[in-house]
């Protein structure tokens, strides 16, 4: 903005900040050398010799809070979220990634492994691959409990490659649920009738009415987990537990939960002709379209403002900063989650309001 004299400026109502504290406050300014007015003024006395209150009241927030979706798919999400704090914002991005639990591969009993892929490394691959079923459904286990239908899944995996056969690959949809608990015997040393298995399960996961409607499996049944030579083999039992993000990537729900504030791109003056041809071409994600205005006149227009990645090649050039502005609102974000598979995103966003709610009540507990 350029710069005047405090004697110049228009006189401002009791109660209204003048434009270029309004922009200071709800804006972040991005230069061609670096954003300004990046912080966020918390002070609630900050204008009150104005006659503005800055503070953070409920009945305010309850007012401008609002969550708007622009895409939702299978997978992914997209909304906007207005009226909140960047450190709100970002609550809810570590939340989902750190702390909604999933269910995850942890222990694998290793049989037999012939092939080129370490044990260490082929348990790795396997607690990566996402498995469809409702974490709220299962308990946590602890190093105390004994592995039960309430808190382990367990998976089977048998492959072989033939001798004189072509390699062969091994893929996610070759793990096998086995709903009735581990199949291998516990070696105790002791001769029994009994033999002990690897968990204690009272019955069938497949009687259980929660389970009975869906068949536990892998989101994705074409992940490779390994391929195999001529004589290879892998056998093994691996036993999912629920976990969150924080202890182990494989129990994070998401691929990546990320936002951005959203772009403004205003025009301060009128781009023109052939002016207006060159501010088209200097965007490279198209923010700018060409407006014909009649007479064979045409100007700039900015069309596309969301899509503005900050780049500044607008406003890079001599006399350009004076004539496109570029802003982010600060209380306007852009939230973008993107689910592996085990819930939809929808719900993980949902989920994450209940963590948040949580932590409040126990904040709230602790100073009442």
């Amino acid at each position: 903005m350029p710069r005047i004299s405090a004697l110049d400026m228009p006189d401002v109502p009791m109660g209204q900040l003048p434009e270029h504290l309004e922009l200071q406050r709800t804006r972040v300014l991005c230069g061609a050398d670096a954003p300004t007015h990046t912080e966020g003024i918390q002070y609630s006395g900050a204008y009150a010799s104005m006659g503005v209150d800055n503070g953070l009241r409920i009945e305010n927030f309850c007012r401008d809070f609002k969550i708007d979706v622009t895409r939702l798919t299978e997978d992914e999400m997209e909304f906007d979220m207005v009226g909140i704090d960047a450190a709100l914002a970002n609550a809810f991005r570590r939340i989902i990634i750190s702390e909604l639990p999933t269910m995850a591969i942890e222990k694998v009993l290793m049989v037999n492994n012939t092939s080129v892929i370490q044990d260490e490394v082929l348990a790795h691959r396997l607690g990566l691959i996402p498995i469809e079923v409702d974490p709220r459904l299962f308990e946590y286990i602890s190093e105390n409990d004994s592995p039960n239908e309430k808190n382990t899944i367990v998976f089977k995996l048998h492959v072989s490659c033939k001798r004189n056969g072509p390699r062969f690959t091994v893929k996610s949809d070759q793990l096998k649920w086995l709903p009735k608990g581990s199949e291998l015997e516990m070696e105790t040393g002791v001769k029994s009738s009994n033999k002990k298995k690897y968990t204690s399960f009272s019955c069938s996961q497949d009687t259980l009415p929660e389970l009975s409607s869906k068949l536990i499996r892998v989101k994705h049944d074409d992940i490779i987990i390994a391929k195999l030579g001529p004589g290879q083999e892998i056998e093994l039992e691996a036993h999912a537990v629920k976990g969150v993000g924080k202890t182990h990537a494989k129990w994070s729900p998401v691929a990546t939960a990320w936002y951005r504030m959203l772009p403004e791109v205003v025009l301060l003056e009128e781009v023109e002709d052939e002016m207006a041809v060159e501010l088209v071409n200097k965007c490279p994600v198209k923010v700018f379209d060409i407006e014909d205005v009649g007479k064979g006149q045409k100007k700039a227009v900015v069309a596309r403002p969301r899509a503005c990645t900050l780049c500044r090649e607008c406003i890079r050039g001599e006399g350009w900063e004076n004539r496109v502005a570029l802003r982010r609102v600060k209380n306007h974000f852009i939230f973008t989650i993107e689910s592996v598979g085990q819930l939809p995103p929808e719900t993980l966003f949902t989920e994450a309001i209940k963590i948040l709610e949580d932590k409040c009540d126990r904040v709230i507990s602790e100073l009442s």
